[in-house]
């Protein structure tokens, strides 16, 4: 299944962590298609996105998501730090 259809059914935790584990067989299987091949600039294009969502989601003609649990996203991004 191609990321992009992957993304689309996330809807539970389960599919959240298929996701990633589809996530990181891709970047392994194809990591030139990968814009950036660091965590660092990983990290860095996750900022710069979500600088820039809303541009994103207009362009799509779609309201921006509300009531994002930011607290609850940035805990797991440190949680890949510390967890093995």
């Amino acid at each position: 299944m191609e990321l992009h259809e992957a993304l689309k059914k996330v809807r539970s935790r389960e599919d959240f962590t298929a996701f990633l584990g589809l996530l990181a067989k891709d970047y392994s299987a194809n990591p030139g298609e990968w814009e950036n091949g660091s965590v660092e600039l990983y990290l860095e294009g996750v900022q710069s996105w979500v600088e820039d969502m809303d541009g994103y989601y207009e362009n799509l003609k779609r309201p921006a998501p509300q009531n994002i649990d930011w607290s609850f996203i940035a805990g797991i991004l440190y949680a890949g730090k510390i967890y093995e």
